[in-house]
């Protein structure tokens, strides 16, 4: 559909161009040809709306004829031959209405001939222009549609990197996992028993919500305490934790597998090298309109240097820029004795 016809507003503002270009061409009649006032407006004014409506065909020879693509001498012949049939076509509606507005019995001067090569000037003109401004309106559209194609293409190309991250979280989980049940095998088959069984509804609840692009932070907390669930049937006392969550943050909506990867780094990362175990801390409370996740662990300031690829910690910082931009942050604390990340996700955009 032409894109002038879509839009009232559009229509009308079109119209009273045309229009505008009506009276100009009546008040050349009136003052320059000797005709008279009203019959001036009579005659140009509807003229003028008819070349307009007659102009809107431009638009479909603008869409075969694109200049990237079209040799100039083409489009100069095309339209050389396509303005002079529309000038032709226009000329006789006006001669036609000229007739039309006469009165019976009446015939006009022989100087009202005088009024054709006006006619003629100011139709060419205007046809012209008509090329031209659709031709302007087809870099526009044009414009509009390679900015739509780009936002849709970063739109996709976002869906994708957050797929790709989502999918890289379950297997790093599930490699750490395995090598826990391998280890207990061995030594304690009920462990690693009851350790499987706590698995299997962890990685029922995260491919579950995994599909959700976001979950109530209950949820998540919930699959962060299955996750020291199975971890503490491996280190027994030597894990502790502490969730502190206030209450009313408890039903906000937050991107998932968020803080799954951080708990995962505090034991491996922490409490795994120390003799004595130690305590994993979440807290999650809100921050005016933020909401604000930290977990935290203690080190050994005496640590082997990790091996690890740090894909779980990546990856949340990745996702938490995708999804909020600017607007998020995660800062990262390591100290020689302890560990703190700290995520501030703005609440309304995360409920969203």
């Amino acid at each position: 559909m032409h894109p002038i016809l879509i839009s009232r507003g559009r229509m009308l503002g079109y119209l009273a161009v045309w229009i505008a270009f009506g009276l100009q061409l009546s008040g050349v009649m009136f003052f320059g040809g000797g005709a008279g006032a009203r019959w001036s407006v009579l005659f140009a004014v509807p003229l003028a709306v008819l070349l307009g409506l007659q102009s809107l065909s431009f638009w479909y020879l603008v869409q075969l004829m694109p200049p990237d693509r079209t040799p100039a001498t083409r489009m100069a012949w095309m339209w050389t031959v396509a303005g002079l049939i529309s000038l032709a076509i226009w000329l006789t509606m006006a001669y036609g209405w000229a007739q039309f507005l006469l009165p019976p019995g009446e015939e006009y001067p022989a100087s009202a001939m005088g009024a054709v090569p006006v006619m003629i000037f100011a139709g060419g003109v205007a046809i012209v222009l008509a090329i031209l401004g659709h031709y302007l309106l087809w870099a526009f559209q044009r414009s509009r549609e390679a900015e739509r194609q780009a936002l849709e293409s970063q739109v996709l190309a976002r869906e994708a990197e957050l797929r790709s991250l989502r999918a890289q979280l379950d297997p790093h989980f599930l490699f750490n996992s395995l090598n826990s049940v391998a280890a207990l095998i061995g030594n304690d088959t009920a462990a690693a028993r009851h350790m499987c069984f706590l698995m299997a509804q962890f990685f029922r609840k995260s491919l579950t919500l995994g599909r959700e692009q976001a979950i109530p932070l209950a949820e998540e907390i919930s699959l962060a305490e299955t996750f020291l669930a199975i971890e503490r049937v491996r280190f027994g006392e030597r894990l502790r934790t502490n969730f502190n969550i206030a209450d009313d943050v408890r039903e906000i909506s937050v991107p998932p597998l968020m803080l799954q990867p951080l708990v995962e780094n505090a034991v491996h990362h922490g409490v795994a090298h120390m003799l004595e175990g130690g305590e994993v801390t979440v807290h999650a409370r809100r921050r005016d309109r933020f909401i604000e996740l930290i977990v935290e662990n203690p080190c050994d300031p005496d640590r082997p240097p990790s091996r690890s690829t740090g894909v779980g910690l990546v990856n949340v910082r990745s996702r938490v820029e995708k999804l909020c931009g600017h607007r998020a942050s995660v800062d990262v604390d390591a100290g020689e004795t302890h560990f703190r990340v700290s995520i501030l996700l703005p609440a309304a955009a995360a409920a969203s």
